[in-house]
Formats: structure tokens, C-alpha cells, sequence
């Protein structure tokens, strides 16, 4: 018959799909995994963008030895008074070759203080490389566990294809023996095509986090990745929300890169005081003559000492200036750091929050609500099958059981990215009681 053909023909284009997204289940499990810990050390062996700030970092640690030793030495060589009209170096007795030594002298304390400067700017840099650290693992877990979700996502609709397909069987059995409706037959068919719509989106949406897993590792674009198909699903439970506000204040490495900023906006305004004080140069030069005096003795060779300080009289217009600014730019971190401690508190508070909500949520679909469907099912089934529940009720519940199953895994999945924007905002692994 025309209708039972499409039907059948349609049967094993799903059963087919369902076939499809059950093998790379099989294929994940025989193939190399990429679990959780080879993701995030991947990503911190060959991120680039990791990398530029590391790179960054180390230039800066170079610094502090530089601006803190004193300028290079000046030297000079001089022909001093040569006569042109015959460029004789005997004519005139204050003809003379010099060759000098300088050395400039910043006042007491400038030296120490620019070196401070350096060494805070290079304590931030190596503070920044350690956020991005953070924000990096965090990145690669909060996409590993989208993949996870979405893996488990498509088995569970492979599983429900299946336990549809049996359904139909026993609608179609039961039609043809006349005990059952042709309306049952075409609404499971139609559940069937609905969970083929749903593997599409659920692969789509899959095939962009591996892209941008394989980003975060520097690896090609379409690297394929296969994911467990288990994981250690226990939640554990995290320490008071006010010893992780506590702990993140001291381990957070934005914090400690703002506080590195903050002494190094102190140093320069101690340094601006500075510049009220003159710096100094001094120097040495050797003058050789050439020729004799009158008296037929040799001319003696002349030796001079330098000495020179600028004078800071326009202080009303530069230093005072200057030691206005940068009190205001170290307010301004002042400011900075106030504010990112806030953040960082909001942060913590929200991971929190998320995590235990989800851990709720995950225990109460595992131990009541998921067993609570699967009895619904198993008992709808039995009834249908004795004429006692009707095929809607039994395919309603069993979508029901459906979206439930989904629902833990996406509940699972947002508790530990929860649990990674936590260790994150602390800094620290150490979150757990």
C-alpha cells in the first residue's frame, strides 16, 4: 500500500540517522579522546594570544636593570683653537688636542625610583600573563563542556529515534490487527523527523565549538574532536561564598597586576617630587699641546674638570605640574583597583550562585525526575499496549523523558562551566570544602 511504503521508506531514513549518530558515539569511544585536561594543556602549550602576552611580559622584566643604572659616559675628542689661516698645530700656544670624559649624575634617588617604576610594570605584566591564564582555561572548559553537552545531547536523541521506532512498531502492529490508529502511526512518524531536525541543529551547534576549541589550541579550524562519552559527574561542594571573596582579594591575578600599577603610579609621583632637585654632571678633559715657548722649553699640556647641574627655576609651570598629574593618575588606579576588587567580588558571587542552582537542579533530575519519567514510560507503554492509554499520552511522555535527559546533561554541563568562571574569579583551584 502507498501509505505503509513512504512509511517504511521514512522508518529507515530515521532509524538510518539514529544509526549515524550512534556510531560516532562507538567512534569516540575507540578513537583518542580529548578529555579536559589534554584541552586546557594544549591550549597553555600553543595559544598565540597567550604567548604575545608571555612574550611581553619577558620584555618588560628586562626593564628595571636598565633605567636604573646610571647614562653612559660621554667622550670627547676636541681640536681646540686651530689657527685657519694655517691650520699649524705649533703656531699659536693655545692650540691644543683635548680628549674628555663625562658622566651625568641623576640627583640621589631618581636612579632607585625609575627602577621601582619598572620593576612594578613588570610585576603587573607577569600578574597579567597569570590572568590570561585563567581566562584561557576557563575558555577551554566552558567549550569542552559544550561539546560534552552537545555529545550527549545527540545521544540521547540517537536513543529516543530508537525507543520511537519501537513505538511505531507496536502502533503499526496493533493497526494492523485493527486495534490501533493510523493517526498514531503518523504522529510518531512526526516526532521522528522532529528529532532528526534537533540532531541537525544539535550538530550544527556542535561543529562551531570545535572550531572554536580548536582556536583556543591553535589547532587547524576543522580538526575533528572527539569527546568522552563519560565523565565524573559528582559535584562536590564549594567552600562559603566568604572565603572565596576572602581568598580571590589575595590569589587574583588581576588584582595583584592592579596593585603593581597602583606602586608604580606611586613612584612616579615620588620621582616627579624629585625633579625639584637639580641632576649634576661631571667630567674630566686632557688638553696636548704641540710646540715650544719663546724660551725653547716644551708647552705644557692643560688638564681640566667639568662640572655642570641644570637649575630648576620654573617650577610653578613643570615640576608642580607634573607632581599634580601624577597624583591624579595614581588616584586613578586607586580608583581602578576599588573597582576591579568589586568586579571581582560580582564575579565570584554569580559563579557561585550558577554552580549551586545547577548542582541543584542536576541531583534533582538524576535522583527524582528522570527515574520519575522512565516509570511514567515503562507504565504508559504497558497500559497502551493493553488498550488503557492512548498513543498520545505514551509519545508525550516520552518526549517529556526526552527534554528531561537533555536538560541534565545541559544542567551538568553549565554547573561545571559555572564551577570554572569560579576558579577564575578566585584564582585558585582550591574551591571546594
Amino acid at each position: 500500500m502507498p501509505f505503509q511504503f513512504r512509511y517504511k521508506l521514512r522508518l529507515r531514513v530515521h532509524l538510518w540517522l539514529a544509526a549515524v549518530l550512534m556510531s560516532g558515539v562507538a567512534t569516540a569511544q575507540t578513537e583518542q579522546v580529548l578529555s579536559l585536561d589534554k584541552a586546557v594543556a594544549a591550549a597553555l602549550s600553543a595559544n598565540p594570544s597567550l604567548a604575545s602576552i608571555n612574550a611581553r611580559a619577558k620584555a618588560l622584566a628586562e626593564i628595571p636593570r636598565q633605567v636604573a643604572a646610571l647614562p653612559d659616559p660621554i667622550l670627547s675628542v676636541n681640536m681646540v683653537n686651530l689657527p685657519l689661516d694655517s691650520f699649524s698645530l705649533t703656531q699659536e700656544g693655545m692650540t691644543q688636542f683635548q680628549l674628555g670624559i663625562a658622566q651625568a649624575l641623576p640627583y640621589p634617588g631618581k636612579l632607585a625610583l625609575r627602577g621601582q617604576t619598572a620593576k612594578h610594570e613588570a610585576g603587573a605584566a607577569e600578574a597579567d600573563v597569570a590572568e590570561k591564564r585563567l581566562q584561557l582555561v576557563r575558555d577551554v572548559k566552558t567549550v569542552w563542556w559544550n561539546l560534552f553537552y552537545l555529545d550527549r545531547a545527540l545521544e540521547v536523541i540517537a536513543r529516543n529515534q530508537v525507543l520511537l521506532a519501537q513505538f511505531v512498531n507496536v502502533a503499526e502492529t496493533r493497526y494492523t490487527v485493527g486495534r490501533g490508529l493510523q493517526q498514531d502511526i503518523l504522529l510518531a512518524q512526526l516526532e521522528l523527523s522532529k528529532l532528526s531536525d534537533s540532531a541537525i541543529r544539535v550538530e550544527n551547534m556542535r561543529e562551531n565549538e570545535v572550531v572554536r576549541l580548536n582556536m583556543l589550541m591553535d589547532y587547524p579550524a576543522a580538526e575533528t574532536i572527539q569527546m568522552p562519552v563519560s565523565v565524573n559527574q559528582t559535584l562536590s561542594v564549594l567552600h562559603k561564598v566568604e572565603r572565596l571573596q576572602q581568598l580571590a582579594k589575595t590569589a587574583r591575578p588581576r588584582l595583584t597586576a592592579q596593585t603593581e600599577r597602583l606602586g608604580a603610579a606611586r613612584s612616579r609621583v615620588d620621582l616627579a617630587k624629585k625633579d625639584y632637585a637639580p641632576d649634576f654632571k661631571v667630567g674630566a678633559m686632557y688638553g696636548q699641546r704641540s710646540g715650544s715657548n719663546p724660551d725653547g722649553s716644551s708647552r705644557a699640556d692643560f688638564g681640566s674638570i667639568l662640572f655642570s647641574m641644570n637649575l630648576p627655576l620654573y617650577t610653578s609651570s613643570k615640576q608642580d605640574r607634573s607632581v599634580d598629574q601624577r597624583n591624579a593618575e595614581w588616584l586613578r588606579k586607586k580608583y581602578q583597583l576599588h573597582d576591579q576588587r568589586n568586579q571581582v567580588a560580582l564575579q565570584v558571587q554569580q559563579a557561585v550562585t550558577d554552580y549551586r542552582r545547577s548542582r541543584e537542579r542536576t541531583q534533582l533530575f538524576q535522583q527524582e525526575i528522570i527515574p520519575q519519567a522512565r516509570q511514567t514510560v515503562d507504565a504508559m507503554l504497558a497500559g497502551y499496549q493493553v488498550s488503557k492509554v492512548d498513543f498520545l499520552s505514551l509519545i508525550r511522555a516520552q518526549t517529556t523523558l526526552y527534554d528531561y535527559e537533555t536538560q541534565y546533561w545541559k544542567a551538568l554541563s553549565t554547573a561545571n562551566q559555572a564551577l570554572a568562571r569560579l576558579v577564575a574569579a578566585v584564582g585558585e583551584e582550591t574551591v571546594y570544602e
